[in-house]
């Protein structure tokens, strides 16, 4: 049973970062929505495993809680911002695609090496996969310093949350279903102020490119 489980908990956590990794491999807005809408159903189910395996009946609260907010809240509200801006595409970042998939993996190995020591201490079923998300944590960062669009820094930092998620869920079985609540109320305030912000970079700028923030230096 421990075997399943397990086997479950890497597959969902593997999925999850493949899904993080489309950030740094495609252009279009649209498909990183698409990206972190099915990351965020692959979470929901990582944790609905983790609530049938390890028997905590609030964690089905958590994953319906998640599946309402990130599963389909969010990303309605993403892609009526992608209507609005025309779907603008993240044709040059900071760093290219080459280089991004290149630092991405790097950054997973790092990812490895840091969790290693907790993987080696714990004896929970889900440790395996407790690497893969400490991978999607630093991928996300690097989408949010490496991408010049700000509605994709946004998305890179929804699927951030994202992984803290899923490392908690993994590295302990869940949180208590009130904090889980109340972290997921500040994902939400988040987002609806860094919406405002992209909103006014528009519209100030015609454009939703962090860069042209330079010209207020000026």
């Amino acid at each position: 049973m421990d075997s399943v489980f397990s086997q479950l908990s890497v597959m969902g956590s593997s999925l999850a970062l493949i899904f993080g990794l489309i950030l740094l491999w495609r252009r279009g807005v649209t498909a990183y929505i698409s990206a972190f809408t099915w990351q965020s159903r692959v979470i929901t189910a990582v944790t609905v495993v983790v609530a049938y395996f390890g028997h905590d009946h609030e964690l089905y609260w958590v994953a319906g809680a998640l599946f309402i907010l990130k599963g389909l809240v969010i990303p309605r509200l993403l892609r009526r911002m992608e209507r609005r801006f025309a779907a603008e595409r993240e044709l040059e970042p900071y760093v290219n695609t080459a280089t991004s998939l290149v630092i991405s993996g790097l950054l997973v190995l790092f990812g490895y090496a840091i969790t290693r020591p907790l993987v080696a201490l714990s004896q929970l079923p889900t440790r395996a996969g407790m690497p893969l998300a400490m991978g999607l944590v630093l991928v996300s960062l690097f989408v949010i310093v490496s991408r010049k669009k700000a509605l994709t820094q946004v998305i890179g930092f929804l699927m951030l949350e994202n992984g803290l998620a899923l490392l908690a869920v993994l590295g302990t079985y869940g949180i208590p279903l009130i904090v889980e609540l109340g972290v997921f109320l500040d994902v939400l305030m988040g987002f609806l102020v860094m919406q405002i912000f992209v909103y006014q970079i528009h519209e100030t700028f015609e454009s939703i490119d962090v860069e042209q923030l330079n010209r207020l230096r000026h």
